[in-house]
């Protein structure tokens, strides 16, 4: 079966046309249960860039290092507390804001929890 043939500009259209989804993540360090909560306007590319730290050993997050650097990227693990998909209407700046406000709705979710 043959491949389709792309063109730079159809590949840019196809880019420019798909869903934008972010949200609020938690790294959680599986040794000492701390959590980091990261709110994300590209959710799919947080999740890459987590995965590829843990393959490479290299750190995702300064306030993480001297805990991933002592035990090891394997002792974190990421789960994806809440996506939003951007409104085709939303700047992004205000896709941002709302990524944030839900930011601070899970921080006083999780006011309990240790945090780094």
């Amino acid at each position: 079966m043959p491949k389709e043939a792309f063109t730079k500009k159809d590949l840019q259209a196809q880019y420019k046309e798909r869903q934008i989804v972010g949200g609020i993540c938690a790294i959680k360090n599986k040794l000492n249960h701390k959590l980091l909560l990261e709110a994300t306007v590209d959710l799919q590319g947080y999740k890459n860039r987590f995965a590829f730290a843990q393959k490479t050993g290299s750190c995702i997050h300064i306030k993480l290092q001297n805990d991933w650097a002592k035990q090891g990227a394997g002792q974190f693990d990421m789960e994806v507390l809440e996506e939003l998909v951007k409104d085709d209407t939303q700047s992004p700046e205000e896709f941002k804001s709302d990524i944030l406000t839900l930011k601070e709705l899970w921080l006083a979710q999780l006011a309990d929890q240790i945090f780094y």
